[in-house]
Order: C-alpha cells, then sequence, then structure tokens
C-alpha cells in the first residue's frame, strides 16, 4: 500500500499539542511528512508549551475571530474542542453554553475547506449529554454533532476508547469522532496493551515533608498507603479517614467506631422518607435517629465532642429548590459528617502495580506516589508520561500551571492508533484524487 508523501493539517483548541503529536507519530510510521499549517490556542501557558515545542510556528489566538478565509488550505482537521459544557466535572450546559457552540467553528471549518477527514476528541459525557429517553443510545447534543458533520458530506464514526488499552497507566475514556468523505473510519478491533504505573514513575525525587504528609506517615507505611484515598466522604478498606489518623484530634475507639458506622447509616433512603425529603446522599440524622442503631450513655457528650473537633458538623437536612439543595430550618437540626473530597493535601496513594485514575486539572496536585521512603506529588515528567508524550516533549511550566495544562490534554498513543486508522483510508495514493476529496 502506498501513501501520499506529505499531508497538511490544521490542530484546532490545540492545548499543548497532544492531538497534533498523536497524528505526526501516526504519519511517521507511515513513512508521510506531516505539516502543520494553522494552529489555533487562547490559553497562555498552553501557547507558551506549543511555542517551546514548535518554535518556527506561529500560534494563532480565537477561532472563533479568524475567518475561513485566513486558514491555508489542508487536508486533516484536528480538534479537542472544548469539554466542559459536556463534562461530568462542570454544568453540563451542553450547546447553550458558548463552550459548547465552539463545535461549530470546527462546522464551519469544514464545510468551507473541505478537508479529506477530521479528528475530534471529547469527554465521555458528551454521549449522553442531554439525552431525554433513558432508552437512546446517545443524548442530543452528540446527535446534533453527528448529523451537522454527516450533512457536510463525511463519513462519520465514533467510539469511547479509554487509555488503559493502548499502554498508558491510567483509566481515562474519551470520545473519538472521526470521519473521511470516502470511507467510514473503523474504530474497533485495537491491539490491547497494558502497562502499569511503575513504568512510568521516576526515582530518588524530594518527598513531601509537610505536618499532614508526616502525620499520615506515623500511622501507616508508604507500602501501607499504595492504593488508599484520604477523605471523609466515603467508607472501605482502601479509605483512610481524618479520624483514623487523628487529624483534627485525638479520637477514642469508641468514636471511630461510630464515626465509620454514621458515614454508611446518613446515606440510608429511609431517612430520606422520615423527613419527608427527597434522598441525597449523605443526610444529618438528629439524635433520636442515631440512637436507632448506636446508642451509649454517653451518646450526646460523645457527639458535641466530635463536633468541637469538626469531625461533624450539625446542619438541617436539604430540599431541593430549582437546580440547588438548601438547608431546610423548618426540619430538625442534625449530626453529619465534615466531608469533602478534596478536603486534605493528599487525597490518594497511586498503587505502583496498578494505574492512575482519570487525571483532571482540579485534582492533580493531590494525588502522591511513592518514592525514597516517602511520597511526593507527580512530577510533571510523569504526568506527562500518564498522556504517552514522548521524553523529549518540552513542558517547561510551573507545577500548578503544569497539572491545569494536563488534566486538559489528550492521551497521545490513542490519537495515534485512531490517526493510523483515518490515514489509511484518506492518504492513500489513488489515481482519482477526487474520491478522497
Amino acid at each position: 500500500m502506498q501513501f501520499t508523501k506529505s499531508i497538511k493539517f490544521i490542530d484546532l483548541f490545540a492545548g499543548i499539542g497532544g492531538i497534533r503529536k498523536g497524528f505526526e507519530l501516526a504519519c511517521s510510521d507511515l513513512g508521510i511528512e506531516a505539516e502543520c499549517v494553522f494552529t489555533s490556542e487562547i490559553k497562555t501557558y498552553a501557547v507558551e508549551v506549543l511555542k517551546q515545542n514548535h518554535p518556527n510556528e506561529c500560534i494563532n489566538g480565537d477561532i472563533t475571530k479568524i475567518e475561513t478565509s485566513k486558514i491555508p488550505d489542508f487536508d486533516f482537521l484536528l480538534g479537542g474542542f472544548p469539554c466542559q459544557a459536556f463534562s461530568a466535572a462542570g454544568k453540563r450546559l451542553g450547546f447553550e453554553d458558548t463552550r459548547g457552540t465552539l463545535f461549530f467553528e470546527v462546522e464551519r471549518i469544514l464545510r468551507d475547506k473541505k478537508p479529506k477527514g477530521f479528528i475530534l476528541e471529547n469527554v465521555e459525557g458528551l454521549v449522553n449529554h442531554d439525552r431525554k429517553n433513558p432508552k437512546d443510545k446517545i443524548g442530543r447534543t452528540l446527535s446534533v454533532i453527528l448529523e451537522h458533520l454527516t450533512a457536510l458530506g463525511y463519513k462519520v464514526n465514533w467510539r469511547v476508547l479509554n487509555a488503559k488499552d493502548f499502554g498508558v497507566p491510567q483509566d481515562r475514556k474519551r470520545i473519538y469522532i472521526t470521519g473521511t468523505f470516502s470511507e467510514i473510519p473503523d474504530l474497533q478491533g485495537f491491539e490491547t496493551v497494558n502497562s502499569k504505573l511503575s513504568e512510568v514513575l521516576e526515582c530518588g525525587l524530594p518527598v513531601a515533608n509537610s505536618k499532614f504528609v508526616n502525620l499520615v506517615l506515623s500511622h501507616y507505611s508508604v507500602n501501607q498507603l499504595y492504593g488508599m484515598s484520604i477523605k471523609d466522604k466515603r467508607g472501605g478498606e482502601n479509605n483512610i479517614h481524618s479520624w483514623d489518623i487523628d487529624y483534627k484530634g485525638k479520637t477514642t475507639k469508641q468514636e471511630k467506631e461510630f464515626l465509620n458506622l454514621l458515614l454508611k447509616e446518613r446515606r440510608k433512603k429511609k431517612w430520606a422518607v422520615e423527613y419527608g425529603i427527597d434522598w441525597m446522599d449523605g443526610m444529618p440524622l438528629t439524635l433520636d435517629m442515631i440512637r436507632t442503631f448506636y446508642n451509649s450513655n454517653n451518646l450526646e457528650v460523645m457527639l458535641e465532642d466530635l463536633v468541637s473537633k469538626k469531625y461533624l458538623k450539625k446542619e438541617h437536612p436539604k430540599r431541593k429548590v430549582g437546580n440547588k439543595r438548601v438547608q431546610d430550618e423548618s426540619l430538625p437540626l442534625g449530626y453529619n459528617i465534615v466531608a469533602g473530597k478534596m478536603s486534605y493535601e493528599v487525597a490518594k496513594v497511586l498503587d505502583p502495580n496498578g494505574i492512575a485514575p482519570t487525571l483532571v486539572a482540579m485534582d492533580m496536585e493531590h494525588l502522591f506516589v511513592g518514592d525514597n521512603g516517602g511520597i511526593r506529588k507527580l512530577s510533571l515528567r510523569e504526568g506527562l508520561r500518564l498522556f504517552g508524550y514522548p521524553d523529549d516533549f518540552k513542558f517547561n511550566v510551573s507545577q500548578q500551571d503544569g497539572y491545569d495544562l494536563l488534566g486538559n490534554t489528550v492521551v497521545v498513543p490513542v490519537i495515534k492508533q485512531v490517526a493510523l486508522r483515518v490515514l489509511k483510508i484518506c492518504a492513500v495514493e489513488k489515481k482519482n484524487e477526487s474520491e478522497c476529496a
């Protein structure tokens, strides 16, 4: 099979250039010279990274302000259009959100330029976003996107793929949408390649030396911490709570047992029925409610002591008011766990023999790994490896900016494999070039 010698492409919503990197690696495997003729990105420190890796290129800004006529002709469009509008971590407003409408910038350019193909990437939440009927395979938002792409004459396919199946030790599901004029890209049957976290970790880096970290290490060895989360929102064998390490003050064995029991009891739906409110995960329970499953002579004293130490708080049950939940002061005060997903410096210590959870910008700095007899945050190089970036990729930014950029980037090896499928359709040299144009 012979392929064209060169291909021109554009990179929209480029971030740090992950889709581009995967596409270029695929072209290299096929012996194709890939030339990026246009890049658009608005985040300042993402642009810095793009310039570090492509110093001789001009990085364009807001794509909504750039006329199609100003964009050079090209063969492929690459784009990870902003996903916050569809993400479970966001408000899920979809096309009602300005960022959601940025898909139509992709459509505009495809319509005006008619490239041979495209590769788009987005969060898994796009699949079911705005789904009115639970039996529907996809939601209305994705339906609109597919309809618009098909209307342009493209033969379109999409699939949710997980990074952990492509040699990257991260559980990260994303939707990939592809299309060409001549053939529907096949997005099934990829070879599964597994890896574990230890394969990407550096060794001998400085470890954390904070009061919280030292407190945790005074109760648990590094090996005992592997795979453990530190939060007060959930229970389970793989969870350490603030009272397990006496973070807010000394607790007795009895208090620990009670807090572990309350953690589970407050999630039961029967209490919502008793209050006459809609169930929510983690409701305050009154003294009388607590006595039905835990009773002791000093219960009230113990509860107040735990409130004073801030392991517990007093609050009214919450009712739904529109899209919010508001405390209903007409209902009696109850006791609830003081909980928060990101309450503590360390949210989880990753198991080197396992894989990382989905890395998102808001919590990357709370993920730790074992090293040099202690624990520390992920290095930016480790972060890049968890997205499949090669070690020669330049990433000279602050740790905070780096975490933010990584949490919003793509997994390079997945892009590469998807790109290979699309390139093998559209980059094959044919006597009649119109077959793919």
